[in-house]
This record gives structure tokens, sequence and C-alpha cells, in this order.
């Protein structure tokens, strides 16, 4: 039976008993159904997991104790970074989810022309909290003990002057080049994909001359939701840790 992993952003010194946060107490109680005695990992973001055992089980206060750390993960090959235009529905969620488990690090919501999501105050903090919700259930279920970085959501010239330096690509089904034909990064890739209907002519002319390189994933015109998936599996694959 696979033992469950939680996220806890506490200190999880040996030795010592907690008590987890609401939503994660809940999960355990509700979803879990553990009772006392059961195995649980925890992870806080510092790259290790915690194992830890279930001491109550109480409606108010369940109760954990931390037995023993497990070795420090190790970075990833490749430091890969995602601007996606936000987009409507669950497609903006399923991006999230599965670029986590693809091995993401940082993760920027953009607001593009072609956009049709319009978020802004309230709405959008609480959008920002659901999709680090997202991020975080991603990690507990694909074994990642560092969580990516959920970064503001932001203009797309606005993030394209505070972008990291380094090489970044601009996916486009037009370009003359495919990933193939790239350098392997050194360090670290920043990949920029449009929302639905996929950046304008402005914002792709903007984006070049800020210095991005237009890749194309093929001869095929891909959805929002599959272009950031294709383009960080294949990225992986050639560079990062799927070799």
């Amino acid at each position: 039976m696979r033992i469950p992993r939680i996220f806890t952003p506490q200190p999880l010194p040996a030795d010592q008993t907690i008590q987890p946060e609401p939503a994660a107490a809940h999960h355990l109680r509700r979803v879990l159904r553990l009772r006392p005695g059961q195995e649980v990992i925890l992870f806080n973001g510092d790259g290790r997991n915690y194992r830890a055992r279930l001491v109550s089980s109480t409606e108010e206060a369940p109760l954990l104790h931390i037995e023993a750390a497990g070795p420090e993960q190790p970075p990833p090959a490749l430091e890969l970074r995602l601007a996606i235009g936000i987009s409507k529905g669950e497609r903006m969620d399923w991006v999230v989810q599965k670029a986590v488990e693809l091995g993401v690090t940082e993760i920027t919501p953009l607001f593009t022309e072609h956009g049709v999501v319009q978020l802004q105050g309230e709405r959008l903090a609480r959008r920002l909290e659901h999709w680090r919700g997202v991020l975080i259930g991603a990690c507990e279920q694909c074994g990642r003990n560092r969580l990516p970085r959920l970064q503001p959501a932001l203009q797309l010239a606005e993030w394209l002057r505070r972008r990291a330096e380094g090489p970044a690509i601009l996916l486009d089904h037009r370009a003359p080049l495919a990933l193939p034909q790239l350098p392997p990064p050194a360090g670290g890739l920043t990949l920029l994909v449009g929302a639905e209907g996929g950046l304008s002519e402005a914002e792709q002319a903007l984006a070049l001359a800020q210095g991005l390189q237009g890749v194309r994933l093929g001869p095929r015109v891909l959805r929002t939701e599959t272009a950031p998936l294709a383009a960080l599996a294949a990225i992986q694959a050639l560079w990062g840790d799927f070799r």
C-alpha cells in the first residue's frame, strides 16, 4: 500500500509531535481515513521527506509524530520556468498540475491579448491560491520535495521586462527552428506559451525583440494545455532529467 504524502509549511524536527493545518487534517481524517498508528510522509519544501505516524485522530486536533528525516532530494538537472497565458475552465489547472509532474521549477500566469479570463483583486487572489493548492497536490502525488515557485500573475509586457536572464523560447508552430536544433541550455530555460488563440502578432514581436527564440513543436497547432506539456517533456528528454 502506498504511504500517503502530505505537505505542511511547518518545521519538521525529528522526534516531535505536530498538529497539521486544517486542510491537511481534513485530508487525513475525511479522505484518507487514517487511524492512529498508520504512517504518513510529510514534506515542507526543504528537499526532504519526513516519516511520521498518526498518534491521534480526534475531530479537533489530529496529531502526527515525526520519526525521521529522509535524504535530501537533489536539485533538478535543469531549471525550467514556464510563463503561460491564463486559460479558462480547468485548462489552467491541468497545465499547472502536469507541469509540476514534468519538473517545472517556476510558473508565472500571464494576461495576454487573446486571453479570455479577466481576473483582478480578490478573484485573482483566490485563483492564485487555488493554483497553489493544485501545485501542492501535484507535488504530493509525484514525489517532489521542493515546491515550484508560483509567481504573481503579470501582464505579458511586464513579465518580459522582469524575466530572469538566460535562454528563453517562444512556442510558435510557424517558427523555423525545432527544439533539437537549439544549443543545450546552460543551467536553465524559460518557456513562453500563450492562452487560447496564442499570442497576438504584436506580443510575439515584443517577445522576439526581448531575446526569446521562436521554436516549433512539429507541424501541428497544439492547444494551450497541450503545447507546454509537450515542450516540457521534449526539453526534459533532450537536456533534463528524462535522460
